[in-house]
């Protein structure tokens, strides 16, 4: 098994600046205390620095439909997604305004909301490079990962199996650089990212899909904050039942959102079906 763990600091530029970006969008002028949220500020169409300053992209605007529906600012800060967590738990967060896989280890430790959007895991090829046609493809290869993600832990549980090197880079964009520069021969990422990546630059190209990822990116709260998550989870239904998240996912990710995709489909109860943290209490929204 090789492990090369290179945990390298954001791109300078642009990638920078948004790592120490505060921004406060919602609610903004309703005199109410405003509710603080982290992000990952270099996660292209999530997050991402905007040539006009501050921090644009699917998040942003979803947290700002959220912060005026429930009457709030939402203060979102950049900062690097490994870091998010630990500090949301240390009380420096009230959530995560990041999009956060929900796993089965992180809702054993964190409540969600249910998911907004479906993600998948993918891999970024270097164009030129023979697509990818099965996980033995990857033997013996380099794959470059943002630092603390669903990502990293796939590389780390199949490294010895398919005697993988793991390359952790503090930003998903210097991931994708390091598949461009023939550092990696992969990057893994969730398959929004991936997509988008490919469409800035003509030598990244969106390639395998890994089989049976499809998971919930939903909105993390710490376990202490079930009236937090459960509010939020009943905007977030009222924004699936008005089209405001299919209108977000068209505008950042380029396609309509079929009927049976999570930025339509209202989930029963509060959080993830069938995870931990799941509360199956029945649950109606009250949208007006």
């Amino acid at each position: 098994m090789r492990l090369l763990l290179a945990a390298l600091s954001l791109s300078a530029g642009l990638a920078t600046a948004a790592a120490a970006q505060t921004i406060t969008v919602g609610a903004t002028g309703s005199g109410q205390p405003p509710l603080r949220c982290g992000v990952d500020g270099t996660f292209a169409p999530h997050a991402f620095p905007s040539l006009q300053g501050g921090v644009q992209g699917f998040q942003i605007d979803l947290f700002d439909a959220i912060g005026k529906r429930m009457g709030r600012p939402v203060e979102i800060t950049s900062a690097s997604f490994s870091g998010l967590i630990p500090a949301m738990n240390a009380g420096r967060y009230d959530f995560l305004c990041a999009p956060t896989t929900v796993t089965p280890e992180r809702a054993a430790n964190l409540l969600f909301t249910e998911g907004y959007l479906w993600t998948e895991l993918q891999f970024g090829i270097r164009r030129g490079t023979p697509p990818i046609k099965s996980e033995e493809d990857l033997r013996g290869k380099a794959i470059s990962v943002n630092k603390g993600t669903p990502y990293e832990q796939w590389v780390t549980r199949n490294a010895e199996r398919l005697n993988l090197t793991l390359l952790a880079f503090d930003s998903q964009a210097d991931a994708a650089q390091a598949v461009i520069q023939g550092r990696a021969y992969a990057n893994l990422s969730g398959n929004t990212v991936v997509k988008y990546s490919a469409t800035r630059s003509p030598q990244y190209v969106a390639d395998f899909v890994l089989p049976g990822t499809r998971l919930h990116w939903g909105t993390p709260f710490r376990q202490d904050s079930a009236a937090a998550r459960n509010q939020m989870e009943q905007v977030i239904e009222c924004l699936k039942k008005d089209g405001t998240i299919a209108a977000l996912s068209k505008k950042w990710f380029g396609a309509e959102p079929k009927e049976d995709d999570a930025e339509r489909v209202v989930f029963p109860g509060f959080g993830p079906p069938g995870l931990p943290g799941y509360d199956a209490t029945p649950n109606t929204a009250a949208c007006s």
